[in-house]
């Protein structure tokens, strides 16, 4: 049987997150030095994260794989629960549990059974409890509808080859009046056919990336209303592709999709 170019796609970004997560392939944004084309890995630090919220979390969670702070966007409340895409060794995870409180609750969702183990881990050496990961991918979301208050995603989204799913999907499992914050990388110009047919620009959130004109015309498509792209936040980009900060919400009235 034929593999699809999105099964493809999607096997070479699980094998490079794998490699990642087990340590035989150097960690850092989106993979390593190939990370948005020829941009240097910029640490947390760099990208919105204070010396304090990285000291917070479990040693080995921050794998420097953002190219954001999603968690300082959402503008997270005690009590809230929150729904991080692609939560990779848990990081942003955490910085959300500790925000939303014990009366909060985070689910990290990643496809790659070794950046959830990696997480697991991480949980179970740390006092942070009121969060959990769960293996699913971010088009067929492990969560039931209308069960979070807010999602999140670093660096993630530009990894599907089906982003309008991951906007249906998070549509789906967001309570009405719920909100979408997320940093990822966009396209700022046409991609060449050679780097858009390269897995490892695609395992490395440059190929994947899609103009911002598509991402608001996919979250729209999705239900979401007040969609706010802002390019430039965090510091990367290159010829072909800049980090963003996307926002939106489910309307109160809105009906599901």
């Amino acid at each position: 049987m034929q593999t699809s170019k999105a099964e493809t796609v999607k096997a070479a970004v699980r094998k490079t997150y794998g490699e990642i997560a087990s340590g035989t392939a150097a960690a850092g944004c989106c993979g390593g030095s190939a990370c948005c084309g020829t941009v240097e890995t910029v640490a947390s630090r760099d990208i919105g994260n204070s010396d304090a919220e990285r000291g917070s979390v479990p040693e080995g969670a921050d794998l420097g794989l953002g190219c954001g702070n999603p968690q300082g966007l959402a503008s997270l409340r005690r009590g809230e629960r929150v729904l991080d895409l692609g939560s990779g060794a848990g990081f942003d995870a955490f910085l959300a549990a500790r925000q939303v409180g014990a009366e909060g609750h985070v689910i990290g969702v990643d496809m790659t059974a070794g950046m959830i183990a990696r997480a697991r881990a991480n949980a179970a050496k740390s006092s942070i409890g009121n969060v959990e990961f769960r293996l699913g991918e971010i088009e067929r979301l492990p969560v039931t509808d209308e069960s979070v208050d807010v999602v999140i995603s670093n660096c993630v989204v530009n990894l599907s080859p089906d982003k309008p799913a991951v906007f249906r999907e998070a549509f789906r499992v967001l309570a009405p009046g719920g909100r979408l914050a997320i940093a990822d990388m966009v396209a700022t110009a046409p991609m060449p056919a050679e780097l858009r047919d390269d897995l490892d620009a695609y395992a490395g959130c440059v190929s994947g990336a899609a103009p911002v004109a598509d991402v608001e015309a996919m979250l729209h498509e999705a239900g979401f209303a007040d969609v706010r792209v802002e390019i430039g936040r965090g510091g990367r980009a290159d010829a072909h592709v800049a980090s963003a900060l996307i926002q939106a919400v489910r309307p109160v009235e809105a009906d599901r999709r």
